[in-house]
């Protein structure tokens, strides 16, 4: 069974990217700080620059930020990808076409 080549969309899809983009770090953010309080019972995250906190929970939290940002990026991406393809008919993507 061959592959049906589509018309690629990744410009149109540049600006509803930035948009999603802007606001799915936005909830990643918020996602961190309530994970980060149940976890450690405090309001603020250790930074990397903070001499008062050790290397284990300097890279606890940057472990933790990192997979709240991925998994909420992946989700975000995908959703408005699923939508521009459910709107359009075209998958946006630069690689190819025919995706679920």
């Amino acid at each position: 069974m061959g592959k049906s080549k589509k018309k690629k969309l990744p410009l149109a899809y540049q600006p509803v990217g930035f948009v999603l983009g802007w606001a799915g770090g936005a909830l990643a953010g918020m996602a961190f700080r309530k994970t980060w309080k149940v976890l450690r019972h405090e309001d603020d995250a250790p930074d990397a620059l903070d001499p008062d906190r050790g290397w284990g929970e300097i890279l606890l939290a940057a472990a933790v930020q990192g997979a709240i940002f991925a998994v909420v990026r992946s989700a975000v991406d995908r959703t408005g990808a699923k939508a521009i393809a459910r709107s359009t008919g075209v998958w946006p993507s630069k690689e190819s076409g025919g995706r679920d």
